[in-house]
C-alpha cells in the first residue's frame, strides 16, 4: 500500500519539476534546421557595404574633371591639326596645278628664243644676191628648232603619232574619209596622215586625223 502511494505521488511531481524548469529557461533548446541556417548566412552576406565618404567622392569627381579637361585639349588639338593638314594639301593640290607644268614651259622658253632668232633673221633686208645666204640661215635655224622641240616633247613624253600604213583605230585615229585602196595599201588601214596625233606618256591627248583604204568596188 505504502509502494503505491509513493507511485503515485512520484507521478504527480515529474509534471511540476519538467513545467518549472521550462519556464526558468534550463529547457535544452532545440537545434536550428538547416533551412534556418540557410537564411540567416544569406541575411548576413547581403548586407550593403559601407558608403564611400564625401571626401573620397570629392577626390574622384576632381579626377574625373581633370580627365575630361585633358582630353577635351587633346581633341582640340587633333582637330587643329587635321584642318592645317587639310589647307596645306589644298594648297599644294593648288600649286601643282598652277606650277606643274612649270618645266615644260622653261623649255618651250628655249624653243620661243630660237623662234624668234629665226623670225629676225627672215626681216632682215638683203640685198639680190645676198636672198639665198638668207634663206639657208632660216633654213638653219628652223632645222634647230625642230630638233630642240622634238626634244623637249621626248623630255616630257610628248610622244607624236604618224600612223601612217597602220590599220585603223577609234582610240587614236580620227577618219576624216574613206579612199580607195591603190597598189600596196591594204583596206582598213591609214592611207594619208592629214595632222599627227600627240600621246603624252601613252595616253593619246589628240587624235591623229586620218583618211583611211578601202576596198574599190569593181564595175561588171
Amino acid at each position: 500500500m505504502a509502494a503505491r502511494c509513493l507511485w503515485a505521488a512520484r507521478g504527480r511531481v515529474r509534471p511540476l519539476l519538467a513545467a518549472r524548469a521550462v519556464s526558468d529557461g534550463r529547457a535544452r533548446p532545440l537545434p536550428f534546421s538547416t533551412a534556418t541556417q540557410r537564411t540567416a548566412g544569406e541575411d548576413c552576406g547581403s548586407e550593403d557595404p559601407p558608403p564611400r565618404t564625401e571626401r573620397a567622392l570629392k577626390l574622384r569627381a576632381v579626377k574625373l574633371e581633370k580627365e575630361v579637361q585633358d582630353l577635351t585639349v587633346r581633341y582640340q588639338r587633333a582637330v587643329a591639326d587635321g584642318e592645317n593638314i587639310r589647307r596645306r594639301t589644298q594648297r599644294c593640290v593648288e600649286d601643282a596645278k598652277i606650277f606643274g607644268i612649270q618645266s615644260f614651259c622653261k623649255d618651250l622658253v628655249e624653243v620661243a628664243d630660237l623662234l624668234e632668232k629665226t623670225a629676225g633673221c627672215a626681216s632682215e633686208e638683203a640685198e639680190p644676191g645676198d636672198q639665198k645666204l638668207v634663206l639657208e640661215k632660216i633654213f638653219r635655224a628652223l632645222s634647230l628648232l625642230e630638233a630642240k622641240l622634238k626634244s623637249v616633247f621626248a623630255k616630257h613624253g610628248l610622244e607624236k603619232m604618224t600612223p601612217l600604213g597602220a590599220q585603223y583605230d577609234p582610240h587614236e585615229h580620227e577618219l576624216i574619209c574613206h579612199v580607195p585602196a591603190g597598189a600596196g595599201v591594204q583596206p582598213g588601214t591609214v592611207a594619208l596622215v592629214r595632222q599627227d596625233g600627240y600621246k603624252l606618256h601613252g595616253r593619246t591627248i589628240r587624235l591623229a586625223r586620218v583618211e583611211v583604204a578601202v576596198e574599190s568596188q569593181r564595175r561588171l
